[in-house]
Formats: structure tokens, sequence, C-alpha cells
């Protein structure tokens, strides 16, 4: 690829798509449709989801790691829409760090969030760009309409049999307390089995029928603010696929934010000024930029009236 290509797709920032734990009741992806979505390999084999958050780290769930988690065991594949066949524009790269949150404990817990850092940074192009990592101020409301995507089971009787082509489902925010309210209906086992933490984000349907399931792990809960894609969720856990009263439970990102700025200390998060605003990059030139522009536009006005007065 040519310099100048690779610095206009960097210059184009996080977030923005390629082109103008499974998902069950989704569709299939279009090419350049998901550009951070990669495909996290243990021994050559589809293992879990994860997201691509700068040139070189990968967001994922700390559960797929549980039993085993020496880097030299595991690849990520970026920029495939399939898995038989991610083509020409697809690479992937060996994994240097494995960092699971320290304050995971097991499934259906806090914690469950890891970072996977790749053994050399990638290009970006059509098909390869980092999703906005969003600060911690930022709030995804109820009904919020996001997408989860995955290679994972795509029928409930199939397990273990991912889907060959990356699936997609759109799905909305379900707050903490609806949620919590949810896994405790028909549910004989104690409360405690079954909280929803404030580290959690809910997404899916109360009718069930549509959800993620086995094999989408780790993978990305995207929510498009203004023109820019964020990710709210990872995929962590859920009882069953696709079942009443049982939506999908994510790991809430903006909760581990002081936890992934430690660790990658170069990351600029995205914040959200206002609900009728698009996202804002946490720094300066951020906001020299925007001053810039109002200088400009200002200067043209004062010309424009002088132009006319000098005229008359």
């Amino acid at each position: 690829m040519e310099a100048d290509a690779k610095l206009s797709y960097a210059a184009r920032g996080c977030g923005k798509q390629g082109f103008q734990n499974r998902i069950i009741g989704g569709k299939d992806s279009q090419e350049g449709e998901w550009p951070w979505q990669v495909s996290i390999k243990m021994n050559g084999d589809y293992h879990c989801g994860g997201s691509l958050i700068t040139d070189q780290w990968v967001v994922t769930a700390s559960h797929c790691f549980k039993l085993l988690s020496t880097p030299s065991n595991f690849t990520v594949m970026l920029g495939a829409l399939k898995l038989s066949d991610p083509g020409p524009d697809s690479t992937t790269t060996a994994v240097r760090r494995i960092i699971l949150n320290p304050t995971y404990e097991g499934n259906s817990r806090s914690g469950d969030i890891a970072l996977v850092q790749l053994d050399q940074p990638v290009n970006f192009s059509h098909r390869i760009i980092p999703i906005c990592v969003p600060d911690a101020n930022v709030v995804f409301p109820p009904g919020h309409k996001c997408w989860v995507t995955g290679w994972g089971d795509v029928q409930v009787r199939e397990r273990h049999k991912p889907s060959d082509i990356l699936q997609k489902l759109e799905v909305p925010i379900i707050s903490t307390n609806t949620c919590n309210t949810l896994y405790h209906q028909d549910s004989g086992e104690p409360k405690v089995t079954r909280e929803i933490k404030n580290d959690m984000i809910c997404a899916g349907f109360a009718a069930g029928q549509r959800d993620a399931c086995q094999g989408d792990s780790g993978g990305p809960l995207a929510c498009r603010m203004g023109e820019s894609w964020l990710l709210a969720g990872v995929v962590s856990w859920g009882e069953g696929c696709a079942q009443k009263n049982r939506p999908g439970v994510y790991a809430r990102v903006t909760s581990y934010q002081p936890w992934i700025h430690s660790l990658i200390p170069e990351l600029k998060f995205t914040s959200v000024a206002t609900k009728n605003h698009g996202p804002t990059v946490n720094n300066k030139s951020t906001i020299n930029q925007a001053s810039a522009g109002c200088f400009s536009l200002t200067s043209i006005i004062i010309a424009i009236v002088v132009l006319l007065l000098s005229s008359e």
C-alpha cells in the first residue's frame, strides 16, 4: 500500500466503517462493515472475537483465556469477513502479551475483559480500522440501538459450529435494573448468582429469539454516536442463547477506562459532550482544530462585509 494511502486511513480516526459469545437471528455482514472485528485463534482454530482499538492492541474477554493464556498459542486475524476465505486484504499476526483484568474471577463475574497486544503494529486499510473507546463519562442509554457481531453459533441446537461469515445483529441497550428483573424471572437460583453489576451492560430482547451465542465471546457491542462507532461492551455471558428474559450481558467498557489507560497511555478516549452532538476525542488538538474552524469562518464573514461596503 502506498504511504499516503496508509496516512489517509490513519487520519480518518477510529470508529469509521470501511464502506459508505454468538449471533442467533442475525444476518451476514458486508465487506468492510466492521473493520475493527478480529478473530482470535487458538492453535490455528477460531476461538473468540475481539475489537481492534489501536494499531497494536485488541480488547476481548478474559474468559477466552481461562484454560490457556500462553501468547504463543494464539494468533489474531484482522480484516476478514469469511473464516474459510479471509481474502488478500486480511492479515494474521502473532500475540505478544495477554493481560487479563485483575478483578476477573470466573464466568458471569466482573472483570471479564482482557487486552491483547499484537506482536507487530498493523497497517490500517478499508478493512482494518480501530473502533473508538469511550471515555468513562459516556452513557449508552436504555433503548439505544447498537450492534453485536461475531462468528459464533447461529443455531441453538448446533453447538460449536461457528458461522463462516461474520454475523451482525442490532440490539437495544437494556437498563441494569430491567436486566436484573428479567434474569430473576423463572429463576430458582440465589439472586447473587444472577446479579447484573454496574460494570456490566445488557443488550437484547426480553422475548429472546435473537442474541449472541457461543463463539461470539470477546466480540464487540458497537454503538454509533454521530459519525463514529464506540465500543460499549464486550460479549461476556448469558443464560443459554436467545432465551426469553435472558438478554446478552457484556463487560461495560466505560467501567474499565482507568485500567485500559494505565496499560495504553497513548490511547485517546472518546467522549460525548451532549446527547445532540457527536463524539469528540479527549485531546487538545481537537479543541484547537474546532477553534481554528470558527476563526476562519469569522474571517470570511468580515471579509465579505468589507467587500460589500467598499463596493457601495
